[in-house]
């Protein structure tokens, strides 16, 4: 495992997937109560967060991206098993409201109003994950950039040459680990620009990805290795000259109808319209009397003034 170092990289954009962190936050965090007894462990482990990852890495720039959409209709219209599992069961009004635990569903809008008050950006895209705002700004952003997720998916869209990479936070913010291209080579056998097809292949339970019956992640990096990529690997299969053994060839053709558009539900979008001006990291809060009265009514003023302090720093 990588060590995380401080690196001081100037102009650097940080680009947070916010829910996945605010969803560690909450399960990693003990309970914590503000004074009108308000759940808020997971707006005070969020902002600990970025205060340790700003502390770090000293980003110019930084977007807490956000789902406006968290399970998009069109790519559920693609794979109706995509994230079909999170659903909340027996929901009629609303069929696709994701399963949030209540305690952390009253702390979302209060960590948006905290964000607002310091002055931290957070862009979302209707009809869009935040996976897919993180790789609209990533692509083409003109500067180093760090993603932090715990969402391997993301994987994709590492590449060395721009110096885009992933801070892996599956272990834990404070045990994360830097992912580039030998670190995705060393794991899985395949490059970085590979992944998605890596996944559409081997499938991913926690996404709904049932993913080509019987190809676990071996022979998904070895058909990977041979072809290159999914086009290849289809090429390859319906060439019966191909050097492709009748059990891979069989699975991969059989898998048609899933192969045809499962590729299109796992690629990140990069190429949403969305505004990319005001994307700096203030060095104090936008508003510090509503930082102040929001610590003061959700008892956050650790976390706040940990927060400013990183921000001047």
């Amino acid at each position: 495992m990588t060590s995380p170092q401080t690196d001081s990289s100037p102009g650097r954009l940080m680009l947070l997937d916010t829910a996945s962190m605010y969803f560690r936050a909450f399960f990693g965090v003990p309970e914590i109560l503000a004074p009108d007894g308000t759940p808020v462990n997971a707006v005070r482990g969020l902002l600990d967060f970025i205060s340790r990852l700003v502390e770090q890495y000293r980003p110019t720039d930084l977007v807490c991206c956000w789902d406006n959409d968290w399970r998009p209709q069109w790519r559920v219209d693609l794979l109706p098993t995509y994230k079909a599992h999170r659903v909340v069961a027996e929901v009629e009004v609303a069929p696709d409201v994701e399963e949030v635990p209540d305690p952390l569903q009253v702390q979302v809008p209060i960590i948006l109003e905290v964000l607002e008050a310091f002055g931290i950006r957070v862009i979302g895209a209707d009809g869009y994950e935040a996976d897919d705002v993180i790789g609209t700004l990533a692509t083409g952003a003109g500067q180093p950039v760090d993603i932090v997720t715990g969402d391997r998916d993301l994987f994709q869209l590492v590449d060395d040459a721009t110096d885009v990479r992933v801070l892996y936070i599956a272990r834990g913010v404070g045990n994360h680990e830097r992912v580039t291209n030998d670190w995705v080579r060393a794991k899985y056998g395949i490059d970085a620009r590979q992944y998605a097809d890596f996944a559409t292949l081997r499938g991913d339970a926690s996404d709904g990805l049932p993913g080509v019956p019987g190809v676990g992640e071996k022979t998904a990096a070895t058909l990977l290795g041979r072809f290159g990529d999914m086009d290849g690997i289809i090429a390859a299969a319906h060439d019966p000259e191909a050097e492709l053994g009748p059990g891979p060839r069989g699975k991969i053709k059989a898998a048609a109808d899933y192969l045809e558009v499962a590729p299109m539900v796992v690629a990140v979008a990069r190429d949403i319209d969305l505004d990319r001006n005001d994307l700096a990291l203030p060095s104090s809060p936008a508003d510090p009397a509503r930082v102040a009265a929001l610590a003061e009514r959700f008892g956050l003023e650790s976390p706040a003034q940990r927060l400013r302090a990183v921000l001047a720093g």
